[in-house]
């Protein structure tokens, strides 16, 4: 299974590839032999090899080079419309550095955009077509038997098993207790297994028992591989509460990661990283850089006190970091009420300034936090990162609080767009922000990332009605 997954790897990938080559000469050789146009003669190899290095990178992060027969061919069309789209934008940038005095690399990346679009499309298709009727699936027409009828059992049949681009096809069932309310597919007892395998010519066998029943499991397995059948366990932890689990190998021991997270590869992390640096900077230099002066001046003329606040809180895996603010309270405010409770800031606070009150609404007395995204102490986007009081408050009785330190805080989040910001004074409101936070985590991708960022500045030129 994985040699052919790799194998299909592969040959889209070349495929992809070789198309690109061919667009980007025939586009090439349009402009200059043609046209006459001098675009591109020096540096054209080096371009050709930037496309493929782009192309290749978006489209593990999107991805779209996926399982063969888990994707209809309207969804991979949507994601290759991203990837041209990306990379078309990144392009314009490289090819503006380099023939910056030449007008025509706007001509060029117009038709070489539009011609990549008609071709990939074209040949996506194809290769869509043959591997499907080729059969390219290595599950296609498996006849598989479900040891274990009970809900894992029946919810793979109905997720996996009935579902045609899985290529398998149901030989029944085997529980130790009866089961006639399965239209005829429930075959015996684990006992009758062996006499059950031959049968009926099974190709595969799942075991979908609950994980204390280890002497069945051990039962199933020895009497499938003396018939040379191939088994499959399916770990019963959806009890867990969660579906993002990995299996890997720690030498010769099997490991089961519970939560396995987007964030855990340690490429998805580097791309997340250069895309904080590149938006920090970006706002640092055209945006921070006359602000800071502007609302320093603004604070300053409001009221006593120093232009920042800064404020301890738990980061990544619960590390303490130094929460950059403008100071938007009076500096004689105090954030505990007299029974010792963190006191959360609330509509018409009368610790908040008149301009910190602007600065809230606005989420500008977030921007010195751009400062801690370049130190990587926190990222753009993630879930906001608590004062430590209301962590400790909160950690024991909301469900699932402390996974969101598996990641860094951000400046913005997918439950601050959601409109899960502002106080959190009830249990219901902050379990509402934290799935939102554990969503993002569980769902992250660049493409989320963006999506988060453009939602913000919308929500930020608006005003937030949430935000006091």
């Amino acid at each position: 299974m994985r040699g052919i997954l790799k194998t299909y790897h592969l040959i889209k990938v070349l495929v992809d590839f070789l198309t690109l080559t061919v667009v980007y000469l025939a586009v090439r050789y349009y402009l200059f032999v043609i046209h006459g146009v001098q675009f591109l003669v020096s540096a054209g190899f080096f371009i050709l090899v930037i496309i493929l290095i782009l192309w290749y990178i978006i489209s593990r992060i999107l991805p779209l080079y996926d399982e063969p027969g888990n994707r209809f061919f309207s969804s991979e069309f949507t994601i290759l419309i991203k990837v041209i789209i990306a990379q078309s934008i990144l392009l314009s940038f490289i090819l503006f550095f380099i023939e910056k005095e030449d007008n025509y690399p706007r001509t060029f990346l117009v038709i070489y955009t539009f011609s990549i679009g008609i071709c990939l499309t074209i040949e996506k298709y194809i290769l869509h077509y043959i591997f499907k009727k080729e059969n390219f699936n290595s599950n296609k027409n498996t006849k598989v038997l479900i040891v274990g009828a009970g809900n894992l059992g029946l919810h793979f049949y109905d997720a996996i098993v009935k579902n045609e681009k899985y290529g398998y096809v149901l030989a029944g069932f085997v529980d130790d207790v009866k089961k006639p309310n399965l239209n005829g597919t429930y075959l015996g007892r684990i006992e009758a297994l062996e006499d059950i395998i031959k049968k009926h010519e099974i190709a595969e066998v799942i075991i979908a028992l609950p994980s204390n029943a280890v002497e069945k499991i051990e039962r199933t397995i020895y009497l499938c591989e003396r018939n040379a059948k191939r088994v499959r366990i399916i770990p019963d932890y959806y009890r867990f509460g969660s579906g993002n689990f990995r299996i890997s190998n720690l030498g010769n021991f099997p490991l089961i990661t519970v939560r396995s997270l987007p964030l855990d590869d340690l490429e998805n992390r580097f791309f997340k990283r250069s895309l904080d640096l590149f938006f920090s900077i970006f706002f640092l230099l055209f945006f921070f850089s006359w602000l800071f002066p502007v609302i320093a001046i603004l604070i300053k003329l409001n009221s006593k006190g120093p232009v920042f606040f800064k404020q301890q809180r738990w980061g990544l895996n619960n590390k303490k970091i130094s929460c950059l603010k403008f100071r938007s309270m009076k500096i004689d405010s105090t954030d505990f009420d007299e029974n010792g409770k963190y006191r959360q800031a609330t509509k018409n606070d009368e610790r908040v300034t008149a301009i910190g009150n602007f600065l809230r609404k606005t989420s500008l007395d977030e921007l010195p936090q751009l400062l801690n995204v370049l130190t990587g102490d926190m990222s753009f986007v993630g879930p906001r990162p608590h004062p430590i009081p209301l962590n400790i408050e909160s950690k024991d009785i909301i469900q699932n609080y402390m996974l969101r330190h598996l990641v860094k805080p951000g400046m913005t989040g997918w439950a601050q767009v959601n409109g899960a910001r502002g106080e959190t004074n009830t249990k219901d409101k902050m379990q509402k922000r934290i799935n939102f936070d554990l969503w993002y985590i569980e769902n992250w991708s660049i493409w989320l990332d963006i999506e988060i960022i453009a939602q913000t500045i919308v929500i930020m030129l608006k005003g937030d009605s949430q935000a006091y």
